[in-house]
């Protein structure tokens, strides 16, 4: 059976390797000159693992996932902390117990800390949408205070909306933490790939039933060459935009490199309120990289225009939900195309869901087809 994939980002890599020790010949094309999407790094020459496309953490609780990737590379422990400028301070975020008693005096800090243990389930995360409901006066201080210093700046630079036009799955990502754990993410398993993430891919690849093409455009008449076909691109683009363009937020990084040290006292930096930029990542915590020489990056969200820049973040909320389930409908009468990933499910997916939708559609095909 042969299969074309369109696209050379996660999913599809995940994919094409699953399917590939079946009675397969596959082929993967991509526009750009590199695998791996925007998940694509490369070390510089002081041996830093620079994160093209921005700062990548993986994170999951999905042991098959983990197990999957872990095939293709080793793993360096590393555990994703983030701060945030506020009010002139460097705080723990997501927001937590230490962020209250840094920024409060102490006995405003003591009523935050045991109104929040009344009311949620210590060591979880409460987005902050769902603390705004509470009733009790120091929790509607403190929700108040978190909304408008961490949250919504952050938001409408990030977004260009008000959070409360976002789908709850995207607002939920700034949540308040009921604990004193300084981590981002709690995640069983968390790490950076030891030789980065290209060279994960590359492993992932090296299969002699595998065939890279870069620097490839895809055309629709190469669907007539293949049994099926796996799409990630924008699932709008492959229909043409018949019913209009899906909306995106992008990204622009500016990279600079400081003959020091260290830039900062972390790898990521928010500024909610500060700049125009959202936050500055810096590359050598990730493989605690030691080196004279720092790389950071600056990022700054802006609008997507189609053959001006890319596509980052799908921008989910109910009026562009309804616009992608025209497409997707439209998909279902196309038998021989599967979409996938961020651009083709039109979904905000981490790097482990887009993993587990691979492994997902991997089983699906295999029982259908073989």
């Amino acid at each position: 059976m042969k299969l074309l994939f369109i696209g050379a980002g996660i999913s599809n890599l995940s994919l094409a390797r699953l399917l590939a020790n079946l009675e397969t010949r596959i082929t993967i094309v991509d526009l750009k000159d590199h695998i791996g999407g925007n998940c694509f790094d490369y070390f510089d020459q002081n041996s830093t693992d620079i994160h093209a496309y921005g700062t990548h953490i993986f994170h999951t609780d999905n042991t098959e996932v983990w197990r999957f990737l872990s095939q293709f590379t080793q793993w360096y422990p590393y555990q994703h902390e983030v701060k945030a400028l506020v009010d002139g301070q460097l705080v723990p975020v997501p927001f937590n117990f230490n962020s209250i008693e840094q920024l409060f005096p102490k006995e405003m800090a003591e009523r935050m800390i045991t109104a929040l243990l009344s009311e949620f389930e210590f060591n979880k995360k409460v987005p902050i949408l769902k603390l705004r409901e509470s009733k009790n006066p120091a929790l509607q201080f403190l929700a108040e205070y978190v909304y408008e210093k961490i949250f919504l700046h952050y938001t409408e630079k990030q977004w260009d909306v008000r959070p409360e036009d976002l789908d709850p799955l995207v607002t939920g990502r700034v949540p308040v933490f009921v604990g004193r754990d300084n981590r981002y993410f709690q995640a069983k398993y968390q790490g950076i790939p030891l030789e980065g993430y290209t060279r994960m891919f590359e492993k992932m690849v090296d299969h002699p039933n595998i065939e890279v093409r870069l620097n490839t455009e895809f055309d629709k008449s190469m669907l007539d060459e293949y049994d099926h076909v796996f799409f990630s691109g924008a699932i709008d683009e492959f229909f043409d935009y018949k019913f209009g363009q899906l909306p995106y937020r992008s990204l622009r990084f500016d990279f600079l490199t400081f003959n020091r040290p260290y830039f900062q006292s972390n790898s990521v930096v928010n500024y909610p309120n500060n700049y125009d930029f959202t936050r500055i990542g810096e590359y050598k915590y990730f493989l605690d990289t030691q080196s004279q020489n720092t790389v950071v990056s600056y990022e700054y969200p802006e609008a997507f225009v189609l053959g001006k820049n890319e596509r980052y973040y799908p921008i989910i909320n109910e009026e562009n939900k309804r616009l992608y389930e025209k497409y997707l409908e439209e998909a279902k009468t196309n038998k021989k195309v599967t979409f996938l990933g961020r651009l083709g499910d039109y979904k905000y997916y981490d790097m482990d869901q887009a993993v587990a939708r691979a492994l997902e559609l991997a089983k699906a095909f295999c029982s259908t087809n073989f």
